[in-house]
């Protein structure tokens, strides 16, 4: 497995310098009092709290452009894709999907709307697993998006789910799976999983010691 306590702390650290004190310390913050936050401060807003995000390692980043790859193989022309998007849930909740699939008529904004949002898709990493399985499911799916993949790099193998919401306004696992597979859905893409666990394997075998 991937070891990055050390390395997600230290990012953690460079990014509370870009922010402001006072803004961390708040509770009631709306999608507006967070506008002009540094473009290069990653951040996410979780019922008005300033949530500050470490960046991520290359593995992470690497798989997120695997997905755009295949999503944009046949992607249709009314449909745009994007990498680490801001999407605007409520007035309190800002979040940062590592993958998105939104309507090509708002893909000028900087921040866009759940509703215009058709695909998430979370990667996941330490910081974020219990937040990406729980949390995020819960509010994708009050917002009215379709469909939420969780990919996780952390399992034994890169394990690949993908969820639909449904009429009961939650989402059901309609795949789970660590090898390559092609979907159906949101038109036909295919992935996977067994290369990205091949290739993080490879990077956990020549990795150097931590310093």
């Amino acid at each position: 497995m991937v070891g990055v306590d050390r390395i997600e702390e230290e990012s953690m650290t460079a990014v509370l310098s870009l922010a402001d004190p006072e803004l961390l310390a708040r509770r009631d913050l709306t999608v507006d009092d967070v506008a002009d936050l540094p473009e290069d401060l990653r951040y996410e807003l979780v019922d008005g709290r300033l949530v500050l995000t470490p960046a991520p390692l290359p593995i992470h980043q690497n798989i997120g452009f695997y997905v755009m790859g295949a999503l944009k193989e046949n992607c249709p022309p009314d449909r745009y894709l994007s990498f680490d998007q801001s999407i605007l849930v409520d007035s309190h909740n800002e979040r940062r999907p590592d993958v998105v699939v939104l309507s090509a008529e708002t893909a000028n904004r900087s921040r866009i709307h759940a509703e215009d949002v058709f695909l998430v898709v979370e990667i996941i990493s330490r910081s974020s697993k219990v937040i990406d399985r729980e949390e995020k499911m819960k509010e994708y799916a009050k917002a009215g998006i379709p469909a939420y993949w969780i990919i996780d790099p952390l399992d034994e193998k890169v394990t690949f789910s993908r969820f639909s919401l449904e009429q009961d306004g939650n989402y059901h696992c309609r795949l789970r799976t660590t090898s390559r597979v092609r979907i159906a859905e949101p038109w036909p893409v295919t992935l996977d999983p067994s290369a990205w666990t091949s290739e993080r394997d490879w990077l956990d075998g020549i990795a150097r010691p931590d310093r």
